[in-house]
Parts: structure tokens; C-alpha cells; sequence
């Protein structure tokens, strides 16, 4: 997959499936096996208990088998008999869709989506028994239904953006960057090379399958961002000289969070502008995708915003220089960031005197907001700093221990080893949930504005039963 691929949601098509009358049955049963088309209903999910084949199911006790579909059409008495409620469920499901084709002369047709990739595999398994899916020209005003890829990167961070919102259909999926931005801020909170690479043992050890509890066995999916969380704590790790603690194991590379805790601060929110900045590009981006320039122009998570964020980024080192030039560039940057943005508050809020006090209040808490989101990245240099303190505690009790002779060794050892475990087990929990909070309150704020609408195809597996009988005995 190619990082443009990596970067959109699945391009999808709109289909109509056609069948002659008397192979509809096998042709929806080939769809439903096929898991790759989502049919538009005409009715709503509550009339299917009007079709018979779900009064009968409706008659007998509740199972929890997943639905299944015979090849062929069974004799629904017997599935009755043989307490098949799986088959029962199977042909419910069908005999909803089958009684909301379209039917012209001996034809019948429904219309649905599917990813542009499979039409061609549809087509071919469905042209096996009389079937046709033919491509039809997207509607205006509708927008497609969301599927996102299904490679390792959408597994391992995929719920990072489905937890918050389904991806409109016009917007690039920001799955990949989000999952990179999370473990670079996890990695800064728990910097240690030790935890680091012990995290990321863990997500080895999930991915190739070694005995854990159920509830461990279901982040397998998502060994991957497990094992890049830990990989990215150990490099902050080498860069603040962090091994179980002040160890003297590896030396700092870059910056002792306990010695210079102002300089860790500053960067902590130097990381957090480029996060922002890439944000509010990202954010400009879908803007121009779900509505044009118009729409790009004037919102605050488009051109405005981003200029407001540029005149920020401009006034800090017009402040520090001194420099006229760079003043004047954040000033002009800074009102004409305010002007956009009040413009389209205004058209928002319906005009008015009552539109324009909106619009203010709207733009001083666009600026207020910003200063604050910039500020709240100072957590990653907050709880990168806890984190060490934490390390040092431990190992200072760990050496103060260790002299007091053999006992003093024992209870060294074991104060290392407990103290680590509990400072794991809080910091990376800490890490985790501040870095979400970051993630979805300073960055997805931007990035999204509307919200799409998940793909859901119509997915039964077909099973072999001798229950059937044939579509000529059927008729």
C-alpha cells in the first residue's frame, strides 16, 4: 500500500446488483458470502419481522449463533426441526433484502456501495450464476460510506480515530499520522530506556501469541502500536539518560529532566507547536476536500485558523529579536486571521446585531483557545519530568539500601524491583490516557469538523447443509 493509499479512506462505487427473478435467491446468498457490498434500505430495520421466514425465527427461542446461509434455498421446517436458529437468521436477513428489490419484468435489482477494489471480484463470482453488479454514477449531495483500509497500520492504530469519529468520506484519513503524533507524545512522558524496551517486549510477546489472560490476547491487533509506544520511550529514554531511573547506564544524550526542568518545558511545547502545525494543515486540507475554498477560508480549523497560528508562531521571535519586519508580518497575519474568522462566524449565526455579538465572543474564545492548547503540551514536559522523579526515588532508596550490608542487598533488590514495577504501571497509564486527552482535544479538533458514516456490508457466510432443496423444487 502506498502512503497515498495509506493517507484516504477506500475509494468506493456505487453499485446496482441485478438478477433474473428466479436466481435472486442465490445471487443475494453470493453478495452476503461475499461481505462487500452495503444495500441501501428502503425500509426500516424494525419491518424485517414482516417477512415470514422472521416470524418463524421470531417463534422460537433466542440463540446466539451468528447468522449463516445455506447454499442453496433449505425447507425452512426443517432448519425449524433441527433447531438451526443460525440458518433461520440467515434467510430472515435475506428475505428482507429479497423483498426490497426493485422488480422490472423477470429482473430484479438493488442498489448499494462497495470499495471500487472488489467490483471486479464481484462481478466475476456473481456473473458465475446469473448475476450482474453494474457501476452507477454517484449521486449528488450524498456522500459515500467510510471504509477504512484494512492493512497493519489501520489495525495497530485504527481505534485511535474510530474511538473518536468515522472519517468522512471526503477527508484523508489521518490514522497513520495520529498513531505516529501518540507514541512520540507517550515516548516523551515515559522516557526510560528500560520501561521503554520492556513495553515493547510485551508487544512482541502479544503478537506472537505466548499465554496471556483473554483480555491481554485481544490487544493482538494492535501489538504493533504497543511495541512503537515502547520503542519511542526508549529513545526519549537515551535522550534524558533514563534506565530504571538515574542509573548511569546509558548517559544523557540530550537533556536530565530533574537538572534543566524549564528547558524540557520549552520543548515540550516546541513539540506541541509542530503537532499543531501539522493539525491545522491537515485540518485546512479536509476543509478545501468537504467544501471548497469558501469553506476552507473562513473556518477556524481552516485558512483561519492556520493564520492565526501563523501569526503566533511569527510574534514569539518578532518578541525576542527584536525585528519591525517580522512584527508587522504577525500583526497583519493575526488581523486578517481575526477578520476571515469573524466573517464566518457571522454568516453562521444568521447576520444581525445578535449574529455580530456571536461572532465576537466566537472569535475571542478562537484565540483564547489557542493560547491554551499551546500551553496544555507543557504536560508532555510535566509528566516526562514525574516520571523521572519517580525513576530517582527508587534508585536512591535502591543505593541507600545496598550499603547497609546483605540484608540491606535483599531488600535493595527488592525495592528496585517493586519500585519500577509500580512506577510502570502508573506512568504508562498516565502517559497513555494524557496522550489520548492530547490527541483528541488539541489535535482532532482540528482535524475534524463533520462526521462520516461507517461502511457496514451485508456479511453471512454460506454453509453446506443438507437441508436444501433445490431452486427448481423451491418454485
Amino acid at each position: 500500500m502506498s502512503w497515498r493509499e495509506a493517507l484516504a479512506p477506500q475509494p468506493m462505487s456505487r453499485v446496482a446488483i441485478l438478477s433474473p427473478m428466479p436466481a435472486l435467491r442465490a445471487v443475494l446468498a453470493r453478495v452476503a458470502d461475499e461481505g462487500v457490498v452495503e444495500f441501501d434500505r428502503l425500509t426500516g430495520p424494525g419491518e424485517a419481522a414482516a417477512n415470514p421466514t422472521a416470524r418463524l425465527l421470531r417463534g422460537l427461542p433466542a440463540g446466539s449463533a451468528e447468522p449463516r446461509l445455506a447454499v442453496a434455498a433449505p425447507d425452512l421446517n426443517a432448519l425449524v426441526e433441527a433447531g438451526r436458529i443460525d440458518l433461520l437468521a440467515g434467510e430472515a436477513q435475506l428475505a428482507e433484502y429479497a423483498g426490497q428489490a426493485v422488480v422490472r419484468g423477470h429482473v430484479a435489482g438493488l442498489v448499494g456501495w462497495t470499495p471500487t477494489a472488489d467490483v471486479t471480484a464481484l462481478c466475476r463470482r456473481l456473473g458465475e450464476i446469473g448475476g450482474v453488479a453494474v457501476e452507477l454514477p454517484l449521486p449528488r449531495g450524498t456522500d459515500p460510506p467510510t471504509a477504512i483500509a484494512t492493512g497493519r497500520t489501520s489495525q495497530a492504530f485504527g481505534p485511535l480515530v474510530t474511538t473518536y469519529t468515522t472519517v468522512p468520506y471526503a477527508d484523508v484519513d489521518p490514522t497513520l499520522l495520529a498513531g505516529l503524533a501518540y507514541v512520540v507524545m507517550f515516548g516523551a512522558m515515559f522516557g526510560d530506556v528500560g520501561h521503554g524496551l520492556l513495553l515493547a517486549l510485551i508487544g512482541v510477546a502479544i503478537r506472537w501469541g505466548l499465554r496471556w489472560p483473554r483480555a491481554v490476547t485481544k490487544l493482538r491487533p494492535h501489538w504493533m502500536f504497543i511495541t512503537a509506544a515502547g520503542v519511542c520511550a526508549a529513545l526519549f529514554g537515551l535522550g534524558y539518560g533514563e534506565f530504571f531511573g538515574p542509573t548511569g547506564v546509558v548517559p544523557v544524550w540530550w537533556i536530565s529532566p530533574m537538572d534543566h526542568p524549564v528547558p524540557l518545558l520549552l520543548g515540550g511545547i516546541a513539540l506541541g507547536v509542530v503537532l499543531l502545525g501539522l493539525a491545522y494543515a491537515l485540518g485546512t486540507i479536509n476543509r478545501v476536500r468537504e467544501g471548497g475554498w469558501s469553506v476552507a477560508l473562513y473556518a477556524p480549523s481552516g485558512l483561519a485558523g492556520s493564520l492565526l497560528f501563523v501569526a503566533l508562531g511569527l510574534a514569539v521571535p518578532a518578541w525576542y529579536l527584536p525585528s519591525g519586519w517580522l512584527a508587522a508580518a504577525a500583526v497583519l497575519s493575526a488581523l486578517l486571521a481575526i477578520g476571515l474568522a469573524f466573517v464566518g462566524f457571522w454568516t453562521a449565526a444568521g447576520r444581525g446585531a445578535g449574529g455580530v455579538l456571536q461572532a465576537v465572543i466566537e472569535v475571542f474564545d478562537m484565540v483564547l483557545r489557542l493560547g491554551s492548547n499551546i500551553v496544555s503540551f507543557a504536560r508532555l514536559a510535566a509528566f516526562g519530568l514525574t516520571h523521572a522523579v519517580l525513576g530517582w526515588i527508587v534508585w536512591d532508596a535502591t543505593t541507600g539500601l545496598w550499603s547497609a550490608g546483605p540484608a540491606g542487598a535483599v531488600a535493595a533488590v527488592a525495592v528496585f524491583v517493586v519500585g519500577n514495577a509500580f512506577a510502570f504501571a502508573l506512568e504508562a497509564l498516565v502517559a497513555a490516557v494524557q496522550a489520548l486527552r492530547l490527541e483528541y482535544y488539541e489535535l482532532f479538533s482540528r482535524v475534524f469538523q463533520t462526521q462520516g458514516r461507517p461502511f457496514q456490508p451485508w456479511h453471512i457466510p454460506l454453509e453446506q447443509v443438507p437441508l436444501e432443496r433445490s431452486e427448481t423444487e423451491e418454485s
